[in-house]
């Protein structure tokens, strides 16, 4: 559970070639995760090998990989400088909930998204959510934690949950994926309680702090402080609850 810090897999798998539905589950599994490989021994993982709709299910979450780079280049250093894996057990986090002891088909990536990939052919997830108001970082869904759930998904789709009281902040990803991670970047605010608070801070690619965000919550209104890059950064509460910005 704490060998590496970053973990990375062959999408599809090293030897022989998947089917086309393995792929393409592999490729959301694949892409969220610290960082991603189209690599076998026998044949190319190019998506186009195995149908036309492996391609548009790739390009899906290689763009939201970019879209979380600031997030999960943050995430990066807090692995090199602490030496807690990106992608690690539940129960790392969560050592108080007895049901996380066990599970070993989900996973935290880095401190605040939790992820379940799908491993079965008719595109069933069952996972399980801590306590808390945990957030569907694609569709918005909010579920209570505590629990278990089961759902079918499409390709295009995997639990992915924001974890309660924390921000995420999205760049505004094109093609490459090191970029300006604080330009018309956009901060969400996931599942904050009531007189809670919640930071995070984003990096350049050379490692150096160039945006950070703090946010305070008081009944209806989040009290949000930027410091650093922060000229058209965008903050919002995946709540609705009213933000108000201070330098």
């Amino acid at each position: 559970m704490s060998g590496f810090g970053y973990f990375s897999h062959d999408i599809s798998g090293f030897e022989a070639q998947g089917t086309p539905d393995l792929y393409k589950r592999w490729c959301a599994f694949g892409l969220m995760s610290s960082h991603s490989r189209l690599h076998g021994n026998s044949s190319y993982r190019v998506p186009w090998n195995f149908d036309e709709e492996s391609c548009d299910v790739l390009r899906h979450w290689t763009k939201l990989k970019g879209r979380l780079m600031p997030y999960i280049w943050a995430q990066g250093q807090k692995t090199h400088a602490t030496g807690l894996p990106m992608m690690r057990a539940m129960v790392i986090d969560f050592p108080n909930d007895r049901t996380c002891h066990a599970l070993d088909t989900q996973y935290m990536l880095g401190d605040s998204l939790l992820v379940a990939p799908i491993f079965n052919e008719n595109g069933t997830a069952f996972w399980y959510l801590p306590e808390g108001e945990w957030t569907d970082i694609q569709s918005g869904e909010v579920l209570q934690g505590g629990k278990w759930y089961e759902k079918r998904f499409d390709y295009f789709s995997m639990p992915l949950f924001a974890k309660p009281g924390s921000i995420v902040v999205y760049g505004d990803f094109k093609r490459s994926f090191t970029y300006d991670y604080a330009q018309n970047a956009e901060a969400v605010i996931y599942g904050l309680a009531d007189g809670a608070s919640a930071e995070t801070t984003v990096y350049d690619a050379d490692s150096s702090e160039i945006l950070h965000v703090s946010a305070q919550r008081s009944g209806r209104e989040i009290f949000v402080k930027l410091s650093g890059k922060t000229d058209s950064v965008r903050v919002t509460s995946a709540q609705g609850l009213n933000v108000k910005i201070s330098g």
